[in-house]
């Protein structure tokens, strides 16, 4: 009686359906969307710290990451990772002048950064092969940050949700 409670009038149906629920969640969350938990405080305020991201692993293979992506980054194996947002494309020469980030010599808008401290940083060239990232909270000191140029290859991907 019990166990037509839990697996219903068809038994060998409810425990197929069961195993295709565990390997197809095993797959779209263990490959196709990563969970990453947000740690610091470098990318408030549009993510807290200890938030649950996923980072869909996919988003790159049919195209390239854009200005104002938010990614993961791989710092050390498949499970270190920072989460950043891109700022400056491949060619692009990018600096940071009073807290404001300068792209090719002109302002990036960012209304995502609310608050900022006048970081002045100089100017530098992004690789062919490469990114410019930053945080969103530029409310620390600049010291205090990771940020910069990033190669292609170290992206994960890009941040779904």
């Amino acid at each position: 009686m019990l166990a037509s409670v839990w697996l219903g009038r068809h038994p060998a149906r409810t425990l197929v359906r069961v195993a295709v629920l565990i390997v197809g969640s095993a797959i779209v969350f263990g490959v196709v969307l990563r969970p990453i938990r947000a740690s610091g405080v470098s990318m408030e305020p549009t993510y807290a710290p200890g938030a649950l991201l996923f980072c869909n692993t996919l988003a790159y293979r049919t195209s390239e990451p854009a200005q104002g992506d938010i990614i993961a980054i791989r710092l050390a194996g498949p499970n270190v990772v920072l989460v950043k947002r891109i700022v400056g494309l491949p060619g692009d020469h990018v600096r940071i002048v009073n807290g404001v980030v300068e792209i090719n010599g002109i302002p990036f808008d960012e209304p995502h950064v609310t608050k900022r401290l006048p970081w002045n940083y100089d100017e530098v060239a992004v690789g062919g092969d490469e990114y410019f990232v930053i945080g969103d909270n530029r409310s620390m000191r600049m010291d205090l940050h990771d940020f910069g140029r990033v190669h292609r290859e170290r992206i994960l991907g890009r941040i779904a949700w």
